[in-house]
């Protein structure tokens, strides 16, 4: 696996989300002991870089990537994410001192380590200033409880506030051949910075890996049956974005979700998508996405794609984005 810098931060170029192990998605057949041995195989093929967050469960899944790392601690880059639960009573996102102290402690414990190498503010605070907020995380590094702060939907004003605190080392939003927004301000932002960016969902939610045509196989309580994305016209719309990718991935000789991997590798150096899954034959065919080499040709197609029709996220989620 070939690695690339975030921030400073040296990680494997493809890593592993691990929030789909413990929370949102198809419930049916949740399996902790395949997701551990899905961890722990992302290790054997030189994944370096593990994903998770108070909020997943919340609290289990950070105690699930806790023991599948117990004894490889050093061969990982943990990060996790603190700011959605509040740790002081105070109704709403929380990313006060006083609930970061609270929450950085609690993950420590779960995960069963003395740091975590990259911790996010998961989401922004619009009630508590950004400079407080990143004043309280330089305090951790300061200490050695962090070795490296990140920021989660940030928009570039609230990056170049935050890093003008304690250097941020990277960026996570949703970034993927059917959301490009980071593109406009926040991705020549990160450039101009040297932060990183670590796409989450680059798969968009699994539907670029061509295999979900309709609701139909999703579990009655899975978040996509109302994500305006998956639902009605919508869908039907956003069907042209995975039959391009498969077309593509036809010609390479390689998986949809492969070529929709590839073309964010294709973007630049530090650039770090972590795929989410709890299977080891997905995270071994992810994994194989580090070698595919797309012609220009193949990335001016990719790139041209129509843009998704609808919201990446339900009405109250977009709200909670930093705009």
């Amino acid at each position: 696996m070939h690695s690339t810098s975030v921030g400073g931060l040296e990680v494997s170029r493809i890593g592993l989300g691990a929030m789909g192990m413990s929370a949102f998605y198809t419930g049916a057949g949740r399996d902790e002991a395949e997701s551990i041995r899905t961890i722990r195989r992302a290790l054997d093929l030189g994944v370096t870089h593990l994903d998770t967050a108070e909020v997943y469960g919340p609290y289990v899944n950070e105690e699930l990537v806790g023991r599948a790392i117990n004894g490889r601690r050093d061969e990982v880059i943990l990060a996790s994410k603190f700011g959605l639960i509040s740790h002081t009573g105070r109704p709403g996102p929380d990313s006060t001192p006083a609930s970061i102290r609270a929450a950085v402690d609690g993950s420590l414990r779960r995960l069963g380590t003395d740091h975590i190498d990259l911790y996010y503010q998961h989401r922004v605070d619009r009630d508590t200033p950004i400079e407080e907020t990143m004043g309280a995380l330089s305090e951790l590094v300061t200490v050695g409880k962090v070795r490296h702060i990140g920021l989660s939907e940030a928009s570039a004003a609230t990056i170049r506030r935050a890093h003008a605190v304690h250097a941020v080392a990277a960026v996570q939003t949703e970034y993927s051949l059917w959301t490009r927004d980071p593109e406009t301000d926040v991705l020549p932002t990160l450039r101009e910075l040297g932060i990183g960016l670590v796409p989450y969902s680059p798969l968009g939610h699994g539907f670029l890996t061509g295999d979900i045509r309709s609701l139909d196989g999703l579990d009655a309580t899975d978040w996509r049956r109302t994500n305006p994305r998956f639902t009605g016209d919508n869908l039907t719309h956003n069907l042209r974005i995975a039959d391009e990718v498969r077309d593509v991935a036809g010609e390479v000789g390689a998986t949809a979700a492969q070529i929709a991997l590839a073309w964010l590798l294709a973007q630049g150096e530090g650039i770090a998508p972590i795929p989410g899954t709890r299977r080891v034959d997905r995270v071994e065919e992810n994994c194989a996405a580090d070698n595919i080499q797309l012609t220009a040709g193949q990335i001016a197609r990719l790139n041209n794609l129509t843009p998704a029709a609808g919201d990446r996220h339900a009405q109250a989620d977009m709200a909670a984005i930093d705009g």
